[in-house]
């Protein structure tokens, strides 16, 4: 039986499973997992975890006779299917699509700026919201009656997709458009973790008063940015939201799409929220290598660490990495236990601190005039605190103390937009 959920402006659909992912086996995409297919898990009665866009009877009819556009990447698929190539399939009229980092077909590295083109398959218009515009204009909603959001993420404040959610609510509050979202898992959803942003280090990868690791969908964040009147202006987004069925936030999810070119395994997917902030260091993460975000190294942490590899340009996922054609020294991280990360619920913190520890050269580990490729650690932990707390030495427990009472808070407050237990 259908049921429908009313809360706060917000119409979210909620229904019977009527579809179901279909198996990635023999997709070349360079995104696509290479184990644990799909099509093996469905043979699991009952519980598969179905995405929203996989469920299409919950919206096909709603989406018959009116003129779309599709926030999608790579990740928008329907089985194993994209989502635009299904939809325009089953008779939807697809009038544009928006791409966000990356791009539509998810082939641009990171932060490189996408353009606009054509798409040579659909032949249908690719706006892009990661270039000259950050948001849908006036004009490229005013021939769309509804738009449709579709993309994975991965559950942490400085991942960009989130930033594109929020700018594509903006421009449908403005242009009293709707905005229909098709949820997916959050394969982080289990971790709530990390210091508060604060308002001074507002940024490109960090635009809300959130914690590093958010723990919501897609779908649940959407009803925070309305509920908490984030939206420039106070603005309030018309959403429809499509569940994604037998999913909890302690649901292990294998990606069947990889979200991005350096998040090419389901290891560095679990890793992210705890390496990341290495960017804002001298400690490579392994861009450059086909194993990013699963490796942590530097050329001065020689005779530190036995584990080395090297950086080299590679077109698509990191041209110019940092430390490029130099040997690296630290942790190998391709085999750590992600299970110890899920137990306690927490970001990894020691790493970082035991890098800082081992590097010779403390006073440039946080330098970020080395390089272009080192980030601003201060944007990157929402805090201008973890880096004096790291470099006085002060304990993780003790680091882990000043993230309260704004991490509880922030816990309390997500609550009231939880779609799943």
């Amino acid at each position: 039986m259908k049921k429908v959920i009313l809360a706060l402006g917000i119409f979210a659909s909620i229904g019977s499973v009527t579809s179901s992912c279909a198996s990635t086996t023999g997709n070349k995409s360079p995104f696509l997992a290479s184990s644990d297919s799909l099509e093996n898990s469905i043979q699991t009665p009952a519980k598969t975890v179905i995405t929203g866009a996989d469920q299409t009877s919950e919206y096909l009819k709603y989406l018959k006779g009116k003129r779309v556009a599709m926030v999608v990447n790579q990740t928008s698929i329907i089985g194993k299917t994209p989502s635009v190539d299904s939809l325009l399939a089953l008779g939807i009229n697809i009038v544009r699509i928006f791409g966000p980092e990356h791009g539509f077909r998810g082939n641009a590295s990171n932060g490189a700026k996408v353009n606009d083109e054509k798409d040579p398959k659909t032949g249908i218009s690719v706006i892009s919201l990661y270039g000259k515009l950050k948001k849908p204009s006036k004009e490229h909603l005013a021939d769309v009656d509804l738009v449709i959001f579709d993309i994975q993420d991965v559950g942490c404040r400085f991942y960009t997709y989130i930033n594109t959610l929020d700018h594509v609510m903006e421009s449908c509050a403005e242009n009293n458009k709707e905005l229909m979202i098709l949820d997916r898992p959050n394969p982080n959803g289990y971790v709530v973790d990390g210091p508060i942003l604060e308002d001074r280090l507002h940024s490109g990868i960090g635009m809300h008063k959130i914690p590093i690791t958010h723990g919501m969908t897609m779908g649940e964040f959407a009803q925070m940015l309305n509920g908490e009147k984030w939206l420039p202006g106070q603005l309030q987004c018309k959403l429809k939201i499509v569940k994604v069925a037998n999913y909890t936030h302690d649901t292990p999810y294998d990606l069947p799409v990889f979200p991005s070119p350096n998040l090419n395994s389901q290891q560095s997917i679990l890793l992210y929220p705890s390496i990341c902030p290495f960017e804002g260091t001298i400690v490579s993460q392994g861009r450059g290598t086909y194993m990013p975000f699963t490796v942590l190294g530097a050329p001065l942490l020689k005779g530190k660490f036995g584990f080395s590899f090297i950086p080299k340009s590679i077109q698509g996922m990191s041209e110019t990495p940092l430390h490029q054609n130099q040997e690296c020294y630290g942790l190998d991280l391709r085999k750590y236990d992600v299970s110890t990360l899920r137990k306690s619920k927490q970001i990894n913190l020691k790493w970082l601190i035991e890098m800082y520890n081992a590097y010779p050269d403390k006073a440039r580990f946080f330098d970020m005039t080395q390089s272009k490729q080192m980030g601003d650690i201060n944007k990157l932990a929402g805090t201008e605190n973890l880096k004096k707390q790291i470099i006085a030495g002060v304990s993780e427990q003790e680091i882990r103390k000043s993230w309260e009472p704004g991490l509880s808070d922030y816990k309390n407050m997500r609550k009231k937009y939880l779609l799943y237990p």
